[in-house]
C-alpha cells in the first residue's frame, strides 16, 4: 500500500492529498461517533422508559411506544454514519488483505442497522407498559424484517471483523488482530444466543455487552486507520 509522502517540489500534489486525507479522515471519524451516539442514547432510554428492562429486553424494542421515534432515529442515524465509516475504510484498505470484503462487510453491517431502524421490533416481554411477557404471539411483517435485516447487518459485521483482522496480521499488528478476532467470535456467540429467543438475563446481558464491543472495535479500527501513513494517495 502506497504511503502519502508528498514531495513538497509538487505543490499541486501535495494540496490533492491533503484534502483527500482529509475526507479520508472525516469518513473515518463517522466510525468513531457511531458508537458513543448509538450508546449513550440507547442506554439513556433504556434506564429511563417505564417498563423497559435492560436486563431481559434488548435496545432495538426501545423503537415501540409513543417515543419509539428516538431509537428508530438513533438506529437510522448511526446506520449512516457507519456506512461513511466504511466508505473510509475502502479508501485506506487499498491492496493487500481485505481491501474489498473488509469494507463491504461492514457497509452490510451498516446496511443492517438502517434497515433494522425501518422495520421496527414487535413489542415484548412487557415493553411497551401493558404488553405481555415473552414474545408476541402474532408476529407482524416489520418484526420479521427487523430480525432479518438485523441478522444480515450482524453477520456482516461478524465477518468483517474476521477479515479486517487479517489485515492487521498481514500488516504485523497482532494485538489488533486478536482484538478483531475476539470481537468477532464474541459477538458471533452472543448474536446466536439472543437469536434464539431467550430473554433470560444472562442472553440479553451478554448481547448488549457484545453490542458496546462491537461498537469500540469500530471505533478503534477507525482510530488506528485514520494515521496518516495509512492512507494511500492512490485514487
Amino acid at each position: 500500500m502506497a504511503r502519502s509522502r508528498v514531495s513538497s517540489a509538487n505543490p499541486s500534489t501535495s494540496d490533492s492529498l491533503s484534502n483527500f486525507d482529509a475526507t479520508t479522515r472525516r469518513l473515518l471519524a463517522c466510525g468513531i461517533a457511531a458508537g458513543p451516539l448509538y450508546l449513550v442514547v440507547g442506554f439513556a432510554q433504556a434506564f429511563t422508559r417505564k417498563g423497559f428492562d435492560p436486563a431481559h429486553n434488548d435496545l432495538s424494542v426501545l423503537a415501540n411506544g409513543a417515543l419509539g421515534w428516538i431509537q428508530i432515529a438513533n438506529l437510522i442515524i448511526t446506520g449512516v454514519l457507519t456506512l461513511l465509516c466504511a466508505a473510509g475504510l475502502r479508501r485506506v484498505l487499498r491492496g493487500g488483505t481485505g481491501q474489498l470484503w473488509g469494507p463491504l462487510l461492514i457497509g452490510l453491517f451498516a446496511l443492517g442497522l438502517i434497515g433494522a431502524g425501518v422495520f421496527v421490533a414487535d413489542p415484548m416481554n412487557g415493553f411497551p407498559l401493558g404488553t405481555p411477557a415473552g414474545h408476541p404471539t402474532n408476529p407482524t411483517l416489520h418484526g420479521f424484517l427487523h430480525f432479518v435485516t438485523g441478522g444480515i447487518g450482524f453477520s456482516g459485521f461478524i465477518v468483517g471483523a474476521l477479515v479486517i483482522s487479517q489485515r492487521f496480521f498481514a500488516d504485523g499488528e497482532r494485538f489488533l488482530g486478536w482484538f478483531s478476532v475476539v470481537t468477532g467470535v464474541l459477538f458471533l456467540f452472543a448474536f446466536v444466543g439472543i437469536a434464539t429467543g431467550s430473554t433470560r438475563a444472562l442472553i440479553v446481558l451478554g448481547f448488549t455487552a457484545a453490542v458496546v464491543l462491537a461498537w469500540i472495535w469500530l471505533a478503534v479500527v477507525s482510530v488506528r486507520f485514520r494515521k496518516p501513513e495509512r492512507v494511500s494517495p492512490d485514487t
